[in-house]
């Protein structure tokens, strides 16, 4: 597989009650996905064609853009933050917008969250990981972590009515009891990583980046040094 067959993604780690008793939201993919069947997993997928000119509601916060901005062409961190929104509403009919109207023709992908009457916005999101599938796997994705805090959705948090098929058993899971569900390896780095920040939403200094190449796993940060060496 070449590095062109690499998909570029965003996944959301939406966060509810992070002061108190926070939980995530997170969904059951199907047994016969060709990508991590019948694993928990936070709502994301890759970038489709639309995101790249989706217009925006409020810019994407500087740091957050710097960071996704490293090793990328220049409308890549406005993509991704437009794709994670899309995933959300996709696969939990959730919106993460702000009222507006959408300037020219709306991408084919986009037109039912455009018919909420909102523009997607990136306020609130946070850049927290990134992580590159190992080779080997059927599909493989350049993944980029977001978190965000639930009181940025518009509407009832725990209405999934609009949602896709694409997951199942969508559900708040508390933190403390996340680990008693079949989850990938990355998603347990991720939440690990959250857990420790907790309270805090904001994107690290440094952005851990697990990544795995032909030749070994590095678990890097974006702006700093490698922190550990796993050799395959």
């Amino acid at each position: 597989m070449s590095k062109a067959d690499i998909r570029n993604a965003a996944t959301v780690i939406l966060v509810r009650d992070p002061d108190t008793c926070p939980r995530v939201l997170m969904g059951q993919r199907g047994a016969n996905a060709a990508f991590m069947p019948s694993r928990f997993v936070f709502p994301g997928g890759a970038l489709d064609p639309g995101d790249r000119d989706v217009p925006l509601a409020a810019p994407l916060d500087p740091g957050c853009a710097a960071r996704l901005a490293e090793d990328a062409p220049d409308w890549m961190p406005n993509a991704l933050a437009a794709a994670a929104v899309r995933e959300v509403w996709e696969e939990t009919g959730l919106i993460l917008g702000a009222p507006g109207d959408w300037p020219g023709v709306v991408p084919p992908d986009w037109t039912d969250f455009a018919a909420t009457g909102h523009l997607p916005s990136p306020t609130g999101l946070s850049f927290v990981f990134r992580a590159l599938t190992p080779p080997g796997r059927p599909r493989r994705f350049d993944a980029r972590f977001f978190l965000a805090d639930a009181a940025h959705l518009r509407g009832d948090p725990d209405d999934f009515d609009r949602a896709s098929d694409e997951l199942s058993h969508l559900q708040w899971i508390p933190l403390d009891e996340v680990r008693a569900f079949h989850m990938p390896f990355i998603t347990e780095v991720v939440l690990a990583e959250v857990a420790a920040a907790l309270p805090c939403l904001d994107a690290p200094d440094s952005v851990p980046f697990f990544r795995n190449d032909d030749e070994e796993s590095l678990f890097l940060r974006l702006g700093g040094r490698p922190l550990d060496q796993l050799h395959k």
